[in-house]
């Protein structure tokens, strides 16, 4: 894609209708994620719990891939003073989820199956984007990956996740 990742870009949020009453049907029903991987009024991603402790801030999203940063400090340390790995593995998770979450239907939402990291360089203190997209998106099965880079873009870690989406009664509550 021609875009720069740095670029804010929007995608149209997908309707969602009223919550079902007590005996009611819906064909389609919401999901958490039926408006999720769209940007706010103020042109934010919402960031779940996880993401607002560590400091996550979305930046960009568009069909199949997402932007999103975080400053990384001592406080986010592991034994031997760098980044945890972990943290990393949380960043890229968000980026991946939201890449992915931007090409669900409606009704639709999604699991990881597996996730797998490659570090590439330790980091301290820094500031982090990473790049999330989706690689392959079938109709249950879907491959997204994330490069995370330090503020002279220099390659962090690159993760991979294949993800499930669930449909009905498996999408429900999710």
């Amino acid at each position: 894609m021609e875009q720069s990742p740095n670029e804010k870009t929007t995608v149209p949020s997908m309707p969602s209708g009223p919550s079902p009453e007590a005996g009611a049907t819906q064909s389609q029903p919401d999901t958490p994620y039926t408006n999720f991987a769209a940007l706010d009024a103020e042109g934010r991603l919402p960031v779940p719990p996880i993401g607002q402790v560590l400091g996550f801030q979305g930046r960009a999203v568009k069909p199949g891939e997402s932007v999103v940063e975080m400053r990384a400090d001592s406080r986010l340390a592991n034994p031997m003073g760098t980044l945890h790995g972990g943290v990393l593995c949380d960043l890229a998770d968000y980026a991946m989820g939201i890449a992915y979450a931007s090409t669900l239907g409606p009704g639709e939402s999604f699991t990881t199956l597996e996730l797998k990291i490659n570090f590439f360089r330790p980091v301290w203190q820094a500031q982090l984007r990473a790049v999330g997209r989706v690689v392959s998106r079938g109709r249950t099965v879907g491959m997204a990956e994330c490069d995370v880079y330090d503020e002279k873009d220099r390659l962090v870690a690159r993760v991979s996740s294949t993800c499930m989406t669930l449909r009905g009664e498996m999408a429900s509550g999710r």
